[in-house]
């Protein structure tokens, strides 16, 4: 007699998982954060190296540069960036959706160190004397576009404007750098069209202000960078680009359609194979493989992982690997419902026999994962992220969740005497 108790249950299980997964649909979709290759943006990878002799390159450094870089990508106006530090001295920075390469370049890897000297390139004033965040863009009186400053003491460039001043003409200039290196002079650059200090305005008064004007042949692009330099504050390190890439919007969403695509058919092959070889046991391992995709989706988008075409393929790689778990089970209850037992006792046998092939199967798996998640790097580490998930949600899904559906059902004695069911023909069972 059947068990209506346990064919209640299962389409019970069925229908709450179906309204779980609906309504967790749309929140899944919209908080994917995509990577660079499905939204298009700029990476670039830096190689972190002393400011000035004897600084020490430590974790504190680090962490001081990432906070410096994280001000200037906010300048950008960039959503969901990412700055992870790479191998204690390295600083990879993706940037989705920017467009203008070559700002986002110069915000991120120039050291922003602004210097006052004089014409014999002495330290007079420095980014310490400026009020922080009080950079503007202006316009002189010809339209011309430039950016003013606001120092902490009045009395300070008094004293600094008198000391220029009695250099007399043509030495009263104060000149103004940006990262001042070892090497550089006014007196090498003054003659240069495209010197390397931004302007020298003559000093012909003693200014007691605070409010200071910088001009030069800024376009205003160049005078708003300069801005947000000035206000993001200097870099504690010097950064060198050792890789960069962009990848273009439109090349990114026609490379995630494509993968999309290629996945969506490649699910399908495998839903169609489970079902005509299978049959009700392929059934199940769908349906336990459409909880499967959801979950892993959650948990990605969970943990605020950033979805790149690696970790399409490694998800795509990942319910294959899901489906081989319910293949391994059903064969062996195959095997042992040809062998005459009733399709009780070969579920509970084959289920037995196929879970420690299983286990291993996906316990080598997680382990060469988290190898590439220690060692790799970019996207190679997206890839490790979701193969991780996907190996331990199989665990929940193609183990535990198909025989939790498949068990209900066969308990229920609604399959007994059917081994067509599971795709075996009768005369293929051996009698006793």
């Amino acid at each position: 007699m059947v068990k209506k108790g346990h064919i209640f249950s299962f389409f019970a299980i069925l229908i709450v998982a179906a309204v779980i997964m609906g309504l967790v649909t749309a929140p899944i979709i919209h908080n994917v954060k995509l990577g660079l290759d499905l939204k298009g943006g700029f990476e670039v990878l830096y190689q972190v190296k002393p400011l000035k002799a004897g600084q020490k390159i430590d974790q504190n450094t680090m962490s001081n540069a990432v906070a410096a870089l994280n001000k200037r990508i906010n300048v950008l106006g960039v959503s969901e960036p990412s700055i992870s530090i790479q191998n204690g001295n390295r600083i990879d920075v993706q940037l989705p959706g920017v467009k203008d390469e070559k700002r986002a370049r110069q915000l991120l890897s120039t050291t922003a160190n602004l210097t006052f000297r004089d014409y014999k390139d002495h330290l007079m004033l420095d980014g310490s004397d400026l009020q922080p965040g009080k950079a503007q863009v202006a316009f002189d009186s010809l339209n011309h576009p430039m950016v003013t400053l606001q120092l902490k003491d009045p009395n300070k460039f008094a004293s600094v404007t008198k000391k220029v001043l009695s250099y007399g003409y043509p030495n009263n200039v104060l000149v103004i750098w940006m990262d001042f290196g070892k090497g550089d002079s006014y007196q090498n650059e003054v003659g240069k069209a495209n010197h390397k200090f931004i302007s020298n305005p003559s000093v012909d008064n003693v200014l007691n202000t605070s409010d200071v004007q910088i001009s030069g042949n800024f376009t205003v692009p160049e005078a708003t960078t300069l801005k947000d330099l000035l206000n993001s504050g200097s870099l504690p390190v010097k950064m060198t680009e050792i890789y960069s890439t962009s990848v273009g919007a439109q090349y990114g969403q026609n490379s995630m359609k494509d993968t999309l695509f290629a996945g969506a058919l490649g699910v399908a092959a495998i839903l169609l194979f489970m079902l005509l070889f299978y049959r009700f046991g392929g059934l199940i391992a769908n349906i336990t493989l459409a909880f499967y995709i959801y979950i892993v989706m959650g948990v990605f988008v969970g943990l605020q992982a950033v979805l790149t075409l690696p970790g399409i393929a490694a998800m795509i790689l990942g319910i294959g690997m899901a489906v081989d778990a319910n293949i391994i089970t059903l064969e062996r209850i195959k095997d042992e419902i040809r062998s005459g037992k009733s399709i009780l006792s070969a579920f509970r046998a084959g289920s037995k026999r196929a879970l420690p092939t299983v286990v291993d199967a996906n316990l080598t798996t997680i382990i060469a994962a988290a190898v590439l998640f220690m060692f790799g790097e970019s996207s190679v580490k997206g890839f490790a992220v979701m193969l991780l998930i996907s190996n331990c949600v199989t665990f929940i899904t193609s183990v535990y969740g198909a025989r939790l559906l498949l068990g209900l059902l066969v308990h229920s004695k609604a399959l007994n005497d059917k081994p067509w069911l599971f795709g075996i023909k009768r005369s293929d069972i051996r009698e006793h």
